[in-house]
């Protein structure tokens, strides 16, 4: 299993590691992954691998078998053989962006309080589709509430959970579409805000801003319909 460095420290930006394996698609396992693999509507990390004697772009990060984290290059390119020690650097800015977009969409959550059906996060803009059967009465009213909730400049941090506390709250789990990872003994929760000033908590293994103001501006997009009693919320970083 690959150590995820990504759930210990957002922030960290490098970071050394070994190479456990090579996979026969050309992948690079290592023993702990500075890169996001893909999940959860988050895109998978990308960035740069340096060794002695050798580098490549990483283009994206998936998940493998076992536990594994997959880097995988950019390009064809000579890749470090097992046991070679290497540096990661990660592309910060798309991850930063990424983290904004991500925590943005957990405020969306709390502005529009329904079960949630399916998402994406990309570098500009994120979207989340909620069982909704009729479109919002004042589209302007969600905007301006997602912009008071980032202005309070509240704290995200994780919590874990077990299984039997997390089957013991349904409610926690808000996506319908995909539920948490299962089986390791523990869950990932994201809780925004504390005490009387929560304004979400939910499993998440993705990665957050520490603090709300860190989003920034947003802009809400199209409302959109997706079929029976589905609607589409979009938004953007300004």
């Amino acid at each position: 299993m690959t150590e995820p460095l990504f759930h210990a420290d957002a922030y960290l930006q490098e970071a050394g590691g070994e190479v456990r394996r090579l996979t026969p698609e050309g992948g690079i396992v290592l023993d702990r992954s500075l890169f996001y693999p893909t999940g959860g509507g988050q895109p998978g990390d990308s960035g740069w691998l340096d060794w002695a004697g050798g580098s490549l772009a990483v283009a994206t990060t998936v998940k493998g078998e076992g536990g594994e984290i997959v880097l995988l290059p950019a390009v064809p390119a000579a890749l470090p053989p097992v046991g070679t020690r290497v540096r990661q650097r990660l592309d910060w800015l798309r991850r930063h962006r990424h983290m904004r977009v991500h925590t943005a969409l957990h405020l969306l959550c709390a502005v529009i309080p329904l079960p949630v059906t399916g998402g994406a996060i990309g570098a500009e803009k994120g979207r989340l589709d909620f069982r909704m059967p009729e479109p919002p009465a004042d589209p302007a009213a969600i905007e301006a509430a997602l912009g008071a909730l980032i202005e309070r400049d509240l704290v995200v941090r994780e919590d874990w959970i077990d299984e039997a506390g997390l089957d013991a709250n349904p409610a926690l789990v808000r996506t319908l579409s995909v539920g948490p990872p299962r089986g390791q003994g523990k869950i990932r929760l994201v809780r925004i805000g504390e005490g009387a000033d929560q304004v979400d908590l939910q499993p998440c293994g993705g990665t957050h801003v520490a603090r709300l103001s860190e989003i920034g501006r947003l802009r809400l997009g199209r409302i959109e319909n997706k079929g029976r009693d589905t609607r589409r919320v979009t938004i953007y970083l300004d």
